[in-house]
């Protein structure tokens, strides 16, 4: 069976320029912008490193630009959970991990946590 043309779907491709979120900009703001009106604890230390904390408690987020030992892992994001169930566990990325991949990453998280 051959399908027409017609009906396949057309492959969309954004022009270049439109993909800057395919790189890092070195910044926490997607992350702290949603993870602050959900009412998360957000603290940021004089090293310009930023821990926020769900307000559950259970799950705790560092943006760790100036923490050495982080540095040292070639880690800039840290994500550890501590489920009412289970293992904790925990996810960390690395300095080239555009921010707005660690806030889809924490949004399907806290989407899976409210069900």
């Amino acid at each position: 069976m051959n399908a027409s043309a017609t009906l396949l779907p057309a492959v969309v491709q954004p022009p270049v320029e439109d993909r800057c979120w395919l790189s890092s900009d070195h910044c926490a703001g997607p992350v702290l912008d949603l993870l602050g009106p959900l009412g998360w604890t957000v603290v940021d230390t004089p090293e310009a490193n930023v821990h926020a904390t769900s307000p559950d408690g259970r799950v705790y987020v560092g943006w760790l630009p100036e923490d050495p030992a982080a540095w040292k892992r070639g880690i800039v994001w840290q994500v550890r959970v501590q489920p009412t169930e289970g293992d904790p566990w925990v996810q960390e990325f690395g300095l080239y991990t555009p921010a707005e991949a660690v806030a889809g990453f924490l949004a399907a998280l806290i989407a899976t946590s409210s069900r």
